[in-house]
């Protein structure tokens, strides 16, 4: 962190004094962060500041910023004079003044950032797509020729059949739109770079590229005990914290039958596909690192750039694929390293869910989203059923009807629109799996809510609950009808289904069992049948 002393007492107005700061504070914030303190001079002495209000200081640097910098005043007492220390964190987003102009601090002195600076130099003629981009002042000398090996031979391994690792080495790059040729010369993409750079090539041309490693031990969870930073290629990255996370695996062993199923803390899928959506969707243009955050019992991590336009928390799962680096997202495909372009997020989901483990959690922030994903296993005989019944019915259940077993075995019922913003699919698709899953016997249709059958609860909860689930649907129904009948002289199959949201099956079974307790007397016969209040009760 840096600081710089501006003056109060010699300013002419709150106007200039906040000017002063302003300009310090983005160039701070472009940098490593830092702290002005307002009333003390360029020698140390401090002369304070007086007639003061940090709030409004505060909103006047945050309307004259773009985008608007968040800034923290603390009031610091010396020798009877205040002084404000203001302080910019760096968040990874590039600042500049409202009048246009952007600063970045360097050494002692702030100087201006210009575009330049910001993202390197690109061609011309340009891609869309940010990784499609060529780097006009990349070479072929920045290729790693160990890269390129690497990628093919684990090409090799991942897809046997692929005739894309038999190519010459640059021909492959080609294929890939790794390289490309600008005025009769071979550059590399961004994504070229990203893929098959050097480590010194990433850090000439592309220094935001970093991805930084964080470990945190119980018994210290605030500050990290280990650090890793890597500005290399995708896949050196993937492979190394990979292996640092394979490396403190913890194995829970689960018998299933007379299958042993082994739960690891943090699934190797789950992590990859994580760790690959984030390098494939980050903000390149934003100078801050992708960090990973390793904890014991979870592992966070934060990229920077907000969800792409139309994705939110609520339609990550279903929404149509809109990876921001198309080119990176392409070549991971086309290497096999994801199953298809896009955000991976339900791979990420079904893996969690069929461990028993927690719901993935996505946070967003002003300019970056950050992934937890959990280690802990909340419901092993959830994993054992699901595992079961997917070898009994021979085939896979869809991440909706696994969400909705899921969501069923904690809060016991579930309407279709609770359903529908679970899963995150149309009303239609929702309760198509509803349907699909009381076809397979798992979920049944109490008036309008579903419920885990008998048998699942046999297999996931206990009979007992089920009953008690069973008994609790009639008492509430059965108040409802003494409630109607408090008002009319009687009531039929038909309004109790309207009133309780039951089947005909069940509003008979309920007429039934109040019949059989003494509660109603029937008159008449078949639909024409009514029921009335026993005045004996």
């Amino acid at each position: 962190m840096s600081v710089e002393f501006k003056t109060w007492i010699h300013a002419k107005d709150m106007r200039e004094r906040i000017s002063l700061a302003v300009d310090e504070l983005v160039a701070f914030a472009n940098a490593k962060g830092g702290t002005v303190f307002m009333g003390v001079e360029d020698d140390g002495t401090v002369t304070g500041c007086t007639g003061y209000d940090t709030q409004k200081i505060m909103e006047s640097i945050y309307d004259r910023t773009r985008p608007a910098l968040f800034t923290d005043i603390e009031v610091i007492k010396y020798k009877g004079k205040d002084v404000l220390a203001i302080k910019a964190e760096r968040d990874g987003t590039t600042y500049a003044v409202s009048d246009g102009r952007c600063l970045r601090r360097l050494g002692r002195n702030s100087k201006p950032y210009y575009p330049d600076e910001m993202s390197n130099k690109y061609t011309a003629v340009q891609s869309p797509d940010f990784s499609g981009q060529i780097l006009a002042d990349s070479t072929i000398d920045d290729i790693n020729a160990l890269e390129v090996y690497s990628l093919k031979e684990k090409l090799k391994v991942r897809d046997p059949k692929s005739s894309l690792s038999l190519l010459e080495d640059m021909s492959f790059l080609r294929d890939l739109g790794l390289i490309k040729t600008d005025d009769g010369v071979d550059r590399l993409t961004v994504a070229g770079l990203l893929f098959v750079g050097k480590e010194t090539s990433v850090h000439r041309l592309l220094p935001q590229a970093e991805v930084i490693y964080l470990h945190y031990s119980e018994d210290n969870m605030e500050e990290y005990d280990s650090r890793l930073d890597l500005k290399q290629p995708i896949i050196s990255v993937l492979d190394r914290l990979t292996e640092r996370i394979q490396n403190t695996n913890k194995i829970r062993n689960v018998q299933v039958g007379l299958f042993r199923l082994e739960i690891e803390d943090f699934s190797e899928k789950v992590f990859q596909e994580a760790l690959l959506n984030a390098l494939s969707h980050r903000d390149y243009l934003n100078m801050g690192a992708v960090y990973v955050k390793h904890y014991p019992d979870k592992i966070v991590i934060e990229n920077p750039g907000a969800f792409p336009e139309g994705i939110t928390e609520k339609n990550i799962i279903t929404h149509p694929s809109t990876p921001r680096n198309k080119l990176i997202a392409e070549t991971l495909q086309r290497l096999k390293y994801v199953q298809r372009t896009g955000q991976g997020v339900d791979i990420i989901f079904r893996e969690m869910i069929s461990s028993g483990k927690p719901y993935p959690q996505y946070h967003v922030y002003n300019e970056a989203v950050a992934l937890t994903i959990f280690s802990a296993v909340d419901d092993v005989d959830f994993v054992k059923f699901i595992v079961s019944e997917q070898d009994r019915m021979q085939k896979t259940l869809p991440l909706p009807e696994m969400m909705i077993l899921r969501y069923l075995t904690d809060n016991k019922r579930i309407v279709l629109s609770e359903a529908q913003e679970l899963t995150q699919f149309p009303i239609a698709e929702t309760r198509k799996s509803c349907n699909n899953l009381v076809k397979d016997g798992l979920i049944s249709l109490s008036g309008k809510e579903y419920m885990l059958t008998a048998k699942v609860y046999d297999a996931i909860k206990s009979d007992v609950e089920y009953a008690q689930d069973t008994v609790i649907r009639y008492v509430k129904a059965k108040s409802l009808i003494e409630e109607y009948l408090q008002a009319a002289e009687f009531i039929t199959n038909e309004k109790i289904r309207e009133l309780c949201g039951f089947t005909r099956q069940q509003a008979r079974t309920t007429l039934d069992k109040m019949q059989a307790e003494g509660i109603l007397r029937m008159e008449g016969k078949g639909r024409m049948a009514r029921y009335y209040k026993n005045e004996r009760v």
